[in-house]
């Protein structure tokens, strides 16, 4: 047992934590509360602890105390995704801003620290709510802190009252937070949480405290097995009780005057909801669910300088870490991929897809390469660099056909002497629309001009089942539900397929468009097909019907309307 913290033993915390994140993010993925295929809270906070780590190792050589805990708190803050991953990242922030000021942590610095991280990580959200990751570390800190007035207190009586005061806790959210009761769930964030505390018994006791199987309640254990025999789906909310108008979520950095962080936020508390802005001495990652994309962006604007914005729609936004480890259902790869005679194109394709079918109508339509990868999942930028550079062409575009990827895609021409240009494709038929304007022996703007007014030009829709009960414009949502969604959200809430089909193309679909495809997935149906080009023929008059197999999973089908 270790009796002080030194940077050798964080340094082993902060990749404990990583590592046990990775361990359990299924089950924190799956501890969720909205309707459609969804979730990645574990996911996200995995991702902002490797970003964390990452940033470690570029400083491996010159360790010191100071020097790492400053290396935590930058890596979580630019490596930070979603919500969960913000509040996270302030956490850490929190805990390092203690931890830089001395060599050695003993046990009262260790609860300091997480008081510290507690309230920096409720200072940063406008409107906190309990029964989430916020009341977890609030309930962990307060702990800590009793046990400091204990006589014999040491690292041990510290870290176990910290472990035993969140694990409490996270039993206790659905008692604070109506939705996590309605499903059956504690807090996702919450849970992940626990991983921390867990990272620093393990390190510091030398001994493996309860993991997340022995510390969910069975009844919770019960909805996570359930969700894992539904091929993985998961959803989640995080804080916000309904998505209601506030569909979309906004994330950017922030290069801003301290003084003015006030005003921003104060401005932002009128347009939105789960606000978190993190950060400080000019440079903030900021955070909104709200229905106005315009106005948060222009906030920032108003305030500082914002970059690398992401806008996420909760309402379309799809789990799919299940297509990138399952859907190509033992299909040899080098079956997908095209052979190309003669010399390079001037201006080559990378897409990001996933799906035999879906890969081999992309390498169909002019492809060269095709990274796996989708919201969850999101390819790295090494990932997309690797693919543009084993390609012999001068100039490549890259479709990340996915809104989450579009700014890791952004990144590369930087990285390469080649000219790379991004096609922003938010999906899988936007890609395919980009690709019928696709010259390869025109150059890269040119490309990038055509390919996007294309892909601008084609309505999207997409068909899944609900995998919770939850309310929506469309009507009131059970799970099995079919749902039928388009770029404006839910549409369509129906039991049958082939119907909820019908009624989304219905709402999509008008007397001026002249092609809808059609891409089977896992779950269609040969009727359902059959009736919804019937409906097709019958009430649109000359529309075509193509109809392909893409073999995605999740949804039966995708629409693409031209």
């Amino acid at each position: 047992m270790l009796n002080k913290i030194d940077f050798t033993a964080l340094d082993q915390i902060v990749r404990q934590f990583r590592d046990g994140l990775r361990e359990n993010q299924e089950i924190i993925n799956r501890l969720n509360v909205y309707p459609v295929p969804d979730g990645d809270t574990g996911t996200n906070m995995a991702l902002t602890a490797e970003s964390v780590v990452s940033e470690i190792e570029t400083i491996k050589d010159e360790l010191s105390m100071s020097i790492l805990a400053k290396a935590i708190s930058h890596g979580s803050l630019m490596g930070a995704r979603g919500n969960s991953g913000i509040i996270i990242s302030q956490i850490l922030r929190g805990l390092s801003s203690v931890f830089e000021l001395k060599d050695e942590i003993d046990c009262f610095d260790v609860a300091t620290a997480f008081e510290q991280a507690s309230l920096m990580a409720r200072k940063a959200v406008l409107r906190p709510v309990e029964g989430t990751i916020l009341t977890v570390a609030t309930a962990a800190a307060e702990a800590g802190l009793s046990a400091c007035k204990s006589d014999n207190a040491d690292i041990k009586t510290i870290l176990e009252a910290i472990f035993s005061g969140g694990v409490s806790a996270l039993r206790m959210t659905p008692e604070l937070l109506p939705v996590l009761a309605e499903s059956g769930v504690v807090d996702a964030g919450g849970a992940g949480l626990i991983e921390l505390f867990r990272a620093f018994i393990k390190v510091c006791l030398d001994y493996e405290p309860d993991n997340l199987q022995k510390i969910l309640p069975d009844k919770v254990l019960e909805v996570v097995s359930k969700a894992s025999a539904k091929a993985d789906i998961q959803i989640v909310n995080h804080g916000v009780e309904s998505v209601g108008d506030l569909r979309y979520e906004v994330m950017f950095i922030l290069e801003a005057n301290d003084e003015s962080i006030d005003a921003f936020k104060d401005v932002w508390g009128g347009i939105g909801d789960s606000i978190v802005v993190v950060g400080s001495d000019g440079l903030y990652n900021c955070h909104i669910h709200t229905g106005d994309i315009g106005a948060a962006i222009e906030a920032g604007i108003d305030t500082g300088r914002p970059r690398n914005i992401r806008v996420t729609d909760l309402a379309e936004q799809v789990e799919e870490e299940h297509w990138v480890r399952q859907a190509e259902d033992q299909v040899d790869e080098t079956d997908l991929k095209p052979v190309h005679s003669g010399p390079p194109p001037v201006t080559a394709v990378v897409a990001v897809a996933t799906g035999s079918g879906v890969k081999r109508i992309f390498h169909s339509l002019g492809v060269h390469s095709v990274v796996s990868g989708g919201q969850s999942m999101n390819p790295s930028t090494a990932d997309l660099l690797k693919a543009v550079e084993e390609l012999d062409s001068p100039a490549v575009v890259i479709l990340p056909n996915n809104k989450n990827i579009i700014p890791v895609a952004n990144e590369v021409d930087a990285l390469t002497k080649k000219a790379v240009r991004v096609v922003p494709t938010k999906g899988i038929v936007e890609g395919f629309a980009a690709l019928l304007a696709y010259d390869p022996e025109a150059g890269p703007g040119e490309n990038l001009s055509e390919m996007t007014k294309s892909a601008e030009g084609v309505i999207a829709g997409e068909v899944t089942m609900a995998v919770r009960d939850a309310s929506s414009s469309a009507g009131q949502i059970h799970e099995g539900d079919w749902l039928g969604i388009s770029r404006e959200g839910i549409q369509v809430v129906e039991l049958d397929l082939a119907k909820c089909c019908i009624e989304l193309l219905d709402k999509l679909v008008t007397e001026d468009h002249e092609i809808v495809t059609v891409i089977e997935g896992e779950g269609y149906s040969v009727n359902a097909t059959r009736l919804l080009s019937q409906w097709l023929s019958e009430n649109r008059e000359g529309i075509s019907v193509e109809v392909h197999q893409g073999g995605q999973p999740l949804y039966p089908y995708l629409f693409s309307i031209e």
